[in-house]
C-alpha cells in the first residue's frame, strides 16, 4: 500500500491508474480506523479497482471548545488495517499540506445555504458542515474518485454530500454504508475511547433507544412524535445521559417529520459523561 501525504503524490498516482482504465474509490476518514471503517473499506474494494483511504483530522469541521486537539490519532494502527483490508493508497496529509495559508483555516469554504445544515448536529455545531463540506470537496478535487464511500452512523453528513454532489455536478457515487455495531449494540465510533468504563455500559442507551424505536415503527407506529417521545423517556432513565436531541426528519431534506411517512432518519446525539455520541435508524420509504 501506497502512503501518500502531498497532494502532488496523490493525483500522480491516480492519474496512473486512470491511464490504465482503473476505477477509483474513495473512503474519506479522521483516523483512529476501526471496523466500521473497515466495512467502508471493504464495500470500496468490492466495487472498486483501487481505494484511496483519507486519513485527516479536519480542523475546519470544529468549533471553539470541541475535540480537535484531544481527537484520538494512532498513524500505524491505521495504516495496518487499510493495508489488510486492500486499501491501494492512504493519503495521510499534514494540516498546512490540506490549508496551505497556515493554521488549518482557509479563506474559500463549501457551504450548503438550506437548512440541511441547521438542523440535528447542524444546531449545535453551526459551523460543522461547512468544514465537512469543504475538505469533502478538496478530497473529490485531489482524488478525482469514480465512487465515495460514508457511513450512515453520520446519515447527516451523508444527506449533505449527497446534496453537494449534485447541486456542483460533481459526478461521483456516493456510497452509504450499513452503520457497525459493537456486540452490544453500540454504534462503533473513535469517540467511543473517550468513555470510561461505567460510561461505556452506560452508552448503550443509545442503542437500545434505536432498538426501540425500530420495533415501534416495525409494529405500525406511524406518529413520529410517539416515537422520538418513547426513546426519549428510554434514554432520560439512564443517569449518565444527557439529551442534545431525538429527532425524526425527512430523510432527504433533514426537515422534521410529524409522520412516519416516505424516506425517514430517526436521529440522536446524547452525551454520556462530556462525550457526544451519535446514532440513528432509517426507515425507507
Amino acid at each position: 500500500m501506497i502512503v501518500a501525504t502531498t497532494i502532488s503524490e496523490v493525483r500522480a498516482q491516480v492519474r496512473a491508474w486512470r491511464q490504465e482504465g482503473l476505477t477509483i474509490g474513495l473512503v474519506p476518514t479522521m483516523g483512529y480506523l476501526h471496523e466500521g471503517h473497515a466495512s467502508l473499506i471493504d464495500a470500496a474494494v468490492a466495487q472498486c479497482d483501487r481505494v484511496v483511504a483519507s486519513d485527516f483530522v479536519n480542523p475546519t469541521q470544529f468549533g471553539p471548545n470541541e475535540d480537535l486537539a484531544s481527537y484520538p490519532r494512532d498513524f500505524e494502527h491505521d495504516r495496518q488495517l487499510l493495508e489488510e483490508h486492500g486499501c491501494a493508497m492512504m493519503f495521510y496529509p499534514s494540516v498546512d499540506e490540506m490549508y496551505p495559508d497556515g493554521g488549518g483555516k482557509t479563506d474559500t469554504y463549501v457551504e450548503i445555504l438550506n437548512d440541511m445544515p441547521k438542523q440535528l448536529c447542524g444546531k449545535t455545531r453551526p459551523i460543522h458542515f461547512r468544514g465537512v463540506c469543504t475538505v469533502v470537496s478538496k478530497l473529490f478535487n485531489i482524488v478525482t474518485p469514480d465512487k465515495a464511500f460514508f457511513g450512515q452512523k453520520d446519515a447527516q453528513q451523508l444527506a449533505i454530500i449527497r446534496r453537494m454532489v449534485r447541486d456542483l455536478s460533481y459526478g461521483i457515487e456516493i456510497v452509504g454504508c450499513p452503520i457497525v455495531r459493537e456486540a452490544d449494540g453500540l454504534a462503533k465510533s473513535s469517540r467511543n475511547t473517550y468513555l470510561s468504563a461505567e460510561e461505556r455500559q452506560a452508552a448503550l442507551i443509545l442503542s437500545q433507544s434505536i432498538f426501540l424505536g425500530e420495533k415501534l415503527v416495525a409494529e405500525g407506529e406511524k406518529d413520529a412524535r410517539r416515537v422520538v417521545a418513547a426513546m426519549t423517556e428510554k434514554i432520560q432513565s439512564e443517569p449518565l445521559a444527557r439529551i442534545d436531541y431525538v429527532s425524526a426528519v425527512d430523510g432527504v431534506t433533514m426537515e422534521p417529520v410529524e409522520q412516519i411517512s416516505g424516506t425517514v432518519l430517526v436521529a440522536m446525539a446524547v452525551y454520556i459523561g462530556k462525550t457526544r455520541l451519535i446514532d440513528n435508524f432509517i426507515v425507507e420509504g
